[in-house]
């Protein structure tokens, strides 16, 4: 019996073929699932460009099958990728995006490797109820964190803030709307005192779906911007920091059991 496609990421069991891939890299862009494939992977094939949603199957240098897929922006669509990549097979999920840091000792251009998640998401409480830990998978964690330690790459590892709205939800002022709701005043600083390292808008809606659905999962983030000192994103070290975080992620996939 054939196996059916699936509406968002546009493919199905039967387009992975005999020996599908268990593990997949997610990206919120889909430039950044392209730029992965076409880098690192070889033997590439296109499962799907549907929806921004693209998706790309192929194989790291030792052989390992594997699949570089796009969530798109926000826990929502996240959400749906997720579901869906699950249905088809995949076990472990690692996270590839970008994050602006809340502590002054982190630097744009470093790397965030996120152990839970303060997860302040509407989606997540539709997974599981508020109170359900947000917490990465420990043995992806600990890959990602050997290969930045082999890759010489400067990163930190600890809790991150996952909320829904890049904006207000991260107490930026400015934008269209420069005035924030009471709850929001000061919420960056009240983080930081928790020693929460970032703000981002998918992995704790990840983890948590990763805690229901019985899968690994793990999140690494470039660091683009520098709360402590500004709101704006240091383009000049985004390119770096997120080529960083794929190098690091595609390592530590290469080397898992």
């Amino acid at each position: 019996m054939t196996s059916k496609r699936f509406y968002h990421i546009g493919f199905g069991q039967d387009d992975l073929g005999s020996s599908p891939p268990r593990i997949a890299l997610l990206s919120g862009d889909p430039e950044r699932s392209h730029l992965i494939a076409q880098t690192y992977l070889q033997d590439i094939r296109v499962l799907s460009e549907n929806r921004g949603l693209n998706s790309y199957v192929g194989y790291l240098p030792n052989g390992r099958r594997i699949l570089s897929a796009t969530s798109g922006m926000g826990a929502p669509s996240l959400s749906i990728v997720v579901n869906e990549l699950v249905q088809v097979g995949i076990r472990q999920i690692i996270r590839i995006g970008t994050c602006g840091s809340i502590q002054p000792h982190i630097t744009v251009g470093s790397i965030v490797i996120s152990s839970a998640a303060l997860c302040r998401q509407g989606a997540a409480n539709d997974i599981a109820p508020v109170e359900y830990p947000a917490a990465a998978d420990p043995f992806l964690t600990v890959a990602l964190v050997k290969a930045a330690r082999e890759l010489e790459v400067e990163y930190y590892i600890g809790i991150t803030a996952s909320v829904d709205t890049f904006y207000e939800g991260q107490e930026r002022t400015d934008s269209a709307n420069p005035y924030l709701m009471r709850s929001l005043h000061g919420i960056t600083e009240e983080y930081r005192r928790l020693n929460i390292l970032n703000y981002e808008m998918e992995c704790g809606t990840l983890f948590k779906m990763a805690g229901v659905y019985n899968f690994a999962a793990a999140a690494i983030c470039g660091v683009v911007a520098g709360r402590t000192v500004s709101e704006n994103i240091i383009l000049e070290q985004r390119d770096i920091a997120v080529k960083n975080a794929i190098a690091i992620a595609v390592n530590a996939a290469e080397k898992l059991e």
